[in-house]
């Protein structure tokens, strides 16, 4: 089976379960379960490459292992945090509210358009399955650290907002405690920062420029697209002048010490 008929496997599968997600938040009027569905279908993915393809067994292992575990916990984070018992996500509330008699249909295009980004992100984890050599011990050993160190800085920095959240006495200000401090958005620097683990998995591979597209594509959508546009728009509505005096101080993505804060 060669590669381009494994990414038309992969995006058949993504088509499906979008498919499924789609009708779901039809019957719940919740658009938020793309999300949950495109996180688990990447999981879904890098298993299925891994377990099918006929690459070096110890990267496509690993492959297995990270891409797996970071995207099933993403999933679970949002199946937690944005769609049990929360009302629908604002960014599909507008959506809902501007298409008004063609929702149904422009959600259907809108999920299917995900199903083929999430058979596009997949593509590094289907470049590592498919390497017929193993990549050098140090660039293995480097993709597991930074691996560790992406998804346990984005799951504490998850834990760290969670925590502020919960207490009603911070409502209406912004959270500057852990890795806020240095970031205004790190959960989304570590989510950027393990893309990198793939690359090293399939280095020397003979497609291996196309796990690039993991980095890029990710840091486009987290800077210009639905991650921190949509994000810093919410938070100046709530959050005002408070916001605003963090958006002076603290670097937006990368973290780095904040500079002082006047009137804070």
């Amino acid at each position: 089976m060669t590669g381009f008929a494994f990414f038309l496997a992969g995006w058949a599968l993504a088509a499906l379960l979008m498919l499924a997600a789609w009708a779901q938040q039809w019957r719940t009027r919740d658009a938020g379960v793309v999300d949950f569905a495109w996180a688990t279908g990447l999981g879904i993915l890098a298993v299925g490459y891994a377990l099918l393809a006929d690459g070096d067994p110890l990267p496509r292992g690993l492959v297995a292992l990270l891409a797996g575990g970071w995207s099933f916990r993403l999933a679970g984070y949002i199946l937690r945090n944005r769609l049990i018992g929360k009302p629908e996500d604002g960014r599909y509330q507008r959506l809902r509210a501007h298409w008004r008699e063609h929702t149904q249909l422009k959600f259907f295009a809108f999920f299917q358009a995900q199903a083929l980004l999430t058979a596009v992100f997949a593509v590094p984890f289907l470049v590592v399955a498919l390497a017929p050599e193993r990549p050098p011990l140090g660039a293995l050993i480097a993709a597991v650290v930074i691996w560790l160190a992406a998804v346990s800085g984005e799951t504490r920095a998850d834990r760290q907002l969670a925590v502020w959240r919960a207490d009603p006495t911070h409502r209406g200000r912004t959270c500057r405690t852990g890795l806020w401090r240095y970031s205004r958005h790190p959960n989304y620097f570590f989510e950027w920062l393990h893309w990198w683990s793939y690359p090293l998995l399939a280095w020397g591979a003979p497609e291996w420029w196309l796990t690039l597209l993991g980095p890029a594509l990710m840091l486009y959508t987290l800077l210009k697209v639905t991650g921190i546009p949509y994000t810093e728009q919410q938070a100046l509505a709530s959050r005002g002048d408070d916001y605003r005096a963090y958006q002076r101080s603290t670097s937006a993505f990368i973290p780095w010490w904040p500079k002082p804060e006047d009137g804070v």
